[in-house]
């Protein structure tokens, strides 16, 4: 039951944040006390089945502050379905669906962002203009994050991620979808062009260890895309047209120098192995990119078991 009153929502997924979690609610409540003093809030942990002893802490921590929400999920559901399952449960009239337990998204930005949404704005992006991470994942990042951008329906900020403050009103729309594997800073994207940004540096990991590896990165990059255009379908769909029109062209060809001037004429043997594995290539690729929206279909279909909680502390 949502509880009345308050005016930010403040959402922290964790996994395995035993070493970061203390750190994260005492930044909060630094923050909030000295330059947000007259804002209600609830800060919202949401544990995903931690091995370590993530839970225990934030059992100390909602003993001794009841601004402290607790919800410890059945199993461990990756942090896009961990922090939409939390949204579901805000209660304030602005939610930050995700300020890192690590603190790399500052907590001394939620105040700028709380700002500019009393100003009337639906959306407020935090805008990573630095990040203190390596060259290469930089570089990466950024190309990925245009490549979506450019073939997106609505206009997806390059630099931002999970990392903002929305309006309830958007937040409670995005729930209403029930979306398998949500990519939340694409469906805020896709809610509203009321927004504006606040620019801060991502930091570096102070404690702990990531949980995010090359695999699952790959996994919610494939995800950014599905989730947000038609374009790599379209794609194929031209692409198939392209190589069966250069295959067209060059059977015509081959049938014209076999006619007119048959000494010249390509050998076979070599040129259909070529042949054979460059199309068969083409077609495994375009099947597995149709595969993956068949697959984003068939996970929001099915509506398989979500996860569910086992235990929830502070909440009225």
């Amino acid at each position: 039951m949502a509880e009345r009153g308050i005016d930010l929502t403040i959402i922290t997924p964790c996994y395995n944040e035993e070493a970061s979690v203390v750190d994260c609610a005492r930044e909060v409540q630094k923050v909030m006390s000295s330059r947000l003093p007259k804002v209600k809030y609830e800060h919202i942990f949401i544990d995903n089945a931690s091995i370590d002893g993530t839970v225990q802490e934030l059992r100390k921590i909602a003993s001794t502050s009841k601004n402290v929400k607790v919800i410890v999920n059945s199993r461990n559901v990756g942090p896009f379905r961990n922090m939409y399952a939390a949204m579901a449960k805000a209660s304030g009239r602005a939610v930050i669906p995700m300020l890192p337990a690590d603190l790399q998204d500052p907590a001394d930005k939620i105040p700028d962002l709380y700002k500019e949404w009393v100003k009337g704005y639906l959306v407020v992006y935090g805008e990573r203009t630095n990040r203190q991470e390596s060259l290469l994942m930089r570089a990466l990042r950024g190309l990925y994050y245009r490549i979506v951008r450019t073939m997106s329906e609505t206009d997806i900020p390059v630099n931002s991620g999970e990392f903002m403050l929305i309006d309830r009103k958007i937040s409670d729309e995005i729930c209403k979808i029930g979306d398998h594997y949500p990519y939340i800073r694409g469906l805020v994207a896709q809610s509203t062009s009321n927004s504006t940004s606040v620019p801060y540096t991502w930091g570096v990991r102070k404690k702990g260890k990531s949980k995010s590896n090359f695999l699952a990165l790959i996994d919610q990059a494939i995800n950014g895309f599905v989730s947000t255009s038609r374009a790599p379908a379209r794609i194929a769909l031209l692409g198939g047209f392209g190589i069966s029109g250069l295959g067209f062209l060059a059977g015509f060809w081959s049938l014209i120098v076999n006619v007119f001037d048959a000494p010249t004429a390509l050998q076979g043997i070599p040129t259909l192995i070529v042949a054979l594995f460059f199309f068969g290539g083409i077609q495994l690729f375009f099947l597995g990119l149709i595969g993956e929206y068949v697959l984003s279909i068939h996970s929001q279909v099915r509506r398989l078991p979500r996860e569910f909680e086992v235990e929830s502390i502070n909440f009225k």
